[in-house]
């Protein structure tokens, strides 16, 4: 083992109930090594990670850690020889203060029956100093942004003296310029020595972070090489076995036809101003901007969640009210949310009862009680239509992958049959594969004659569905385009630009939609 390597992993295999999770894998990581992992939901990533930091136990095959041997690591060893790994979820206590949640461990160790708070605080204050942040060590941690609960959960790692840590999905969440600061702070951590094992579906990020690329598929490494070697159309080929190729959405709007959402001056004081725009059957309009630019609160506003105080909205050129959630989905607005798990989805029950629930009223005999022989029918229906890929219908959504959750959630929505459907961050956390296939199902209902409106901040997805896109600042439209008018490096200077104003304080002066 060469002693500029930190780890080595040996033909490790794991099955569960007779399926092979992960067969044969070998590879190593260097000190100071930014090595990404890729590939599709199911691929075996989770389960690699978990037999690293010992949660998992080898059916076969050896990991090497600085030149230790093991065919059995339990997680104790592992948090001792320096690997940490940081979960979507973080695992922090979100009742608990920032500075209490990264001295913790440490208390816990001293075996005390009383807290010196004083230490509590500096253990907390030299963990963040590690990576050059400022928290309020008082502040209560669920209460902060996904951003501040990554950088907490860094720098706790850095407290265990973390010499490789595995971060799962670390951007998922995140707007571009909280990705911008964790590249900053993952590349100060390479610098020192530390290695990073970063976990990701989104390829345009592995190729400006990564030093060398690993590809997962159905449980087998299938490429491993630096990132040199890889271009996004190579990763994707991959990750899935095919050529993945988008066609953008084409849409020539017909000016005499009556728009079916108008949207006029819509303000709610704090989140947007003076929103103007149209959307008319077939298309596809995209919205986007930074986080603060009011984007997601339009949303909201256009479902009734936080309902507009002033301004004009028109479905079929007849004015509206929508006051409530209720108010939108009788106007046959639909809305998938961003936070498929906590705002979309009842996670325990099966993906039949999610697929129904919101047409339950449609599904009564004469007797006033469900039929379930519909409800079976409307479910399998949806599930064949989406190609949602389960065993049964029956099973909890809990089960499925990132990808098979969101058809799920747009299911429950296009059961409802709305004319307007508002998708906010559509692909949030699915694959390549499964995102490639949600973007031709965006399109064929838009071809169908719906109106959707797509939100996000991946530029190559807005490019891909939209056939406008309006880019918001500072609570404002400031800037509309036609997709095929602009390139990715025109959208992405122009998003650069918003940082840029936003960081100066400037304010974005509306222009016409």
């Amino acid at each position: 083992m060469s002693e500029d390597v930190f780890l080595e992993v040996n033909h490790l295999s794991k099955s569960f109930a007779g399926v092979k999770a992960v067969q044969d894998v070998s590879f190593t990581i260097r000190r100071g090594e930014i090595r990404c992992l890729i590939g599709e939901n199911g691929s075996g990533k989770s389960t690699l990670i978990k037999m690293i930091s010992g949660v998992y136990k080898p059916d076969q095959g050896e990991i090497i850690i600085n030149g230790r041997r093991y065919t059995e690591l339990l997680p104790i060893e592992a948090i001792r020889e320096g690997i940490q790994v940081i979960y979507q979820d973080f695992s922090l206590f979100p009742n608990l203060t920032v500075a209490e949640n990264l001295a913790l461990n440490h208390e816990l160790a001293q075996n005390r029956h009383f807290v010196n708070w004083r230490e509590v605080r500096e253990i907390a204050r030299r963990a963040l100093d590690h990576i050059h942040v400022d928290i309020d060590l008082d502040a209560i941690v669920g209460e902060l942004s996904v951003a501040d609960r990554q950088l907490i959960a860094i720098s706790r790692a850095l407290l265990h003296n973390a010499r490789l840590i595995i971060m799962d999905e670390p951007t998922t969440a995140l707007t571009q310029r909280e990705v911008e600061s964790l590249f900053s702070i993952v590349r100060k951590l390479q610098a020192t020595g530390i290695s990073i094992l970063f976990v990701s579906h989104k390829l345009n990020e592995v190729r400006e972070i990564a030093d060398s690329v690993m590809v997962f598929r159905n449980g087998r490494k299938v490429a491993d090489g630096g990132i040199e070697e890889f271009s996004l159309a190579k990763m994707t080929y991959y990750m899935t076995g095919r050529e993945i190729k988008d066609t953008p959405y084409d849409f020539e709007c017909d000016e005499k036809e009556t728009p079916l959402l108008r949207v006029k001056d819509l303000t709610l004081p704090g989140c947007f101003y003076d929103v103007s725009f149209e959307l008319r059957r077939g298309e596809i309009l995209g919205i986007t901007g930074l986080l603060g630019s009011g984007r997601s609160e339009l949303a909201q506003a256009l479902f009734g969640v936080q309902p507009a105080q002033s301004g004009q909205i028109w479905i079929d050129g007849e004015p509206v009210k929508i006051r409530s959630i209720q108010d939108a989905v009788r106007h046959n607005i639909g809305y998938v949310p961003e936070d498929r798990l906590t705002q979309g989805l009842f996670l325990e029950r099966s993906i039949a009862r999610n697929t129904i629930v919101r047409v339950l009223d449609r599904l009564t005999n004469k007797l006033g009680l469900l039929d379930s022989s519909r409800m079976s029918g409307l479910a399998k229906n949806w599930v064949d239509r989406l190609n949602i890929k389960t065993p049964s219908p029956e099973l909890a959504a809990k089960n499925l992958s990132g990808g098979n959750q969101q058809r799920v959630v747009l299911a429950k929505w296009l059961a409802s049959e709305p004319r307007v459907l508002i998708l906010n961050g559509p692909t949030v956390g699915v694959d390549v594969g499964s995102k490639s296939e949600l973007h031709q199902i965006i399109k064929n209902l838009a071809r169908e004659g719906m109106g959707i409106i797509v939100i996000s901040d991946e530029i190559p997805e807005l490019l891909n569905t939209c056939n406008r896109i309006l880019l918001m600042r500072d609570g404002r439209i400031a800037e509309a385009f036609k997709t095929k008018d602009i390139t990715e490096e025109t959208l992405s200077l122009k998003l650069a630009e918003a940082i840029s104003a936003g960081l100066n304080g400037a304010s974005a002066r509306p222009q016409p939609a």
